[in-house]
């Protein structure tokens, strides 16, 4: 049953992160353009050729008409926008599920992030702003709760990994087939599709989820024995009480505190920008960007997994003590030389297509070792407060998620006009040479 319930935890989490990357995929058929400043010394003569150009064929021939004038800057911040409303929701919420238990307080956080999902697209033809992602922090918070009682010592890292794998597997089939429903039925299906996808795991959610192993209904007397007795030394029952004095002064806290920053700095960068990267760095179309943006993520799905099976492997078989397996794996997921370093070295390698998709696939997948890491960590250090300090976390991952892509778009919008110059100097020596 705790298997089952890992499973449908995955479900749930591949249905938020859809959800959260529906407006990456669809922002690229929902803008005529990303608008460029316009350059004083620019030829009126002769065509300007850039890589954008691909983006805007590929979508004259897509049902979804381009609706909105946005230049990347106004992309990044209604990227970033998506974050600005959940700092308050992750420790209210972390709290509510430790106290209360975490099958109401994630169900009802599907339940309505769904529906509204299914509402997006009249509310930007209504030019009304929705966020879900204070609902969408009610699971990717309150999840954790659950497994304080029904994750044993040496397969907490596997079920946690298993369960948190949907949030690369949602990435990837969103990346994957968002670019062809948009292509081919228009843009607002994509959050109809899975704004519904959202609804129907609320049907197994409610009936098939219990906070407890002692009430649920299904399970056998031997497995429930066995997680009763591995949880026995530890301290699962929340208080209302919080010991925040210890907290604010507990430097590992801090350490994961940092860790989970730059994870999800890194994690929402790529997240919202690899299909704008691959589409106009590789120049594809609306349908291949679509396909390569979402390899990576794949890969990443697969050794989420097979990270969190290694760390479990390594600690029942007592080959590395718990804390240097959660390091160790933090240090790989999250080292410059690893994760951020291949995406560092992507500059040098964009004029080859299979280079920059090995890159990238490699980064996701040193980055997906974080799963057996830094974050979960927090659940050994103090299972009692579990849901609290998942919350913490999430207000340090929604900052980076609210500022990583807006930084992204600024950097974007400096750069492009010089990208531009220099083409159009290229395009001019090319016409003289042929003269």
């Amino acid at each position: 049953v705790r298997h089952g319930l890992a499973l449908i935890l995955q479900l749930c989490n591949f249905s938020i992160y859809t959800q959260q990357m529906n407006l990456s995929i669809a922002i690229t058929a929902m803008v005529n353009s990303t608008v460029a400043p316009s350059q004083p010394n620019a030829s009126t003569e002769m065509p300007l050729t850039h890589p954008q150009d691909h983006w805007n064929s590929s979508l004259k021939e897509s049902k979804a008409v381009p609706a909105y004038d946005w230049s990347p800057e106004i992309q990044g911040i209604i990227l970033s926008s998506l974050n600005y409303g959940s700092f308050v929701a992750p420790i209210p919420t972390g709290y509510m599920a430790g106290i209360f238990g975490a099958k109401s307080v994630v169900g009802t956080g599907l339940l309505a992030s769904s529906v509204l999902t299914l509402f997006i697209p009249l509310a930007a033809d209504a030019g009304v702003a929705l966020s879900e992602i204070p609902l969408q922090v009610m699971v990717s918070t309150g999840q954790y709760s659950i497994w304080v009682k029904w994750a044993p010592p040496l397969e907490r890292s596997q079920l946690t990994s298993m369960a948190g794998s949907g949030s690369m597997l949602g990435t990837f089939i969103v990346l994957l087939t968002g670019g062809l429903i948009c292509q081919n039925i228009g843009w607002p299906y994509v959050f109809y599709i899975f704004g519904g996808i959202g609804c129907a795991c609320c049907l197994l959610w409610f009936p098939l989820v219990y906070n407890d192993p002692g009430n649920h209904p299904f399970i056998s007397a031997g497995e429930k024995r066995y997680i009763a007795c591995s949880l026995a030394q530890q301290d699962c029952s929340p208080g209302w009480t919080l010991p925040l004095k210890a907290m604010i002064l507990s430097l590992p806290l801090w350490a994961i505190v940092v860790s989970y920053f730059c994870e999800y700095w890194l994690f929402y960068t790529i997240m919202s920008y690899t299909p704008t990267y691959i589409s106009s760095v590789l120049q594809t179309n609306l349908r291949d960007s679509g396909i390569l943006s979402a390899l990576p993520f794949v890969v990443g799905c697969v050794c989420i997994i097979l990270s969190g099976l290694l760390a479990d492997f390594l600690l029942s078989r007592r080959v590395l003590r718990l804390v240097t397996i959660r390091k160790l794996f933090t240090a790989i997921g999250n080292g410059v030389v690893f994760s951020s370093g291949v995406l560092v070295a992507l500059h040098w390698v964009r004029s080859s297509h299979g280079t920059t998709m090995v890159f990238l696939a490699l980064s996701s997948a040193f980055s997906s070792l974080c799963e057996a890491g830094v974050l979960v960590n927090f659940l050994d250090i103090a299972p009692r407060y579990a849901g609290f300090l998942k919350g913490l976390m999430q207000i340090f991952a929604h900052i980076a998620g609210a500022i990583s892509p807006t930084v992204a778009g600024v950097l974007i919008n400096q750069v492009r006009p010089n990208v531009l110059m220099n083409v159009h100097k290229r395009n001019s020596q090319r016409l003289c040479h042929s003269h």
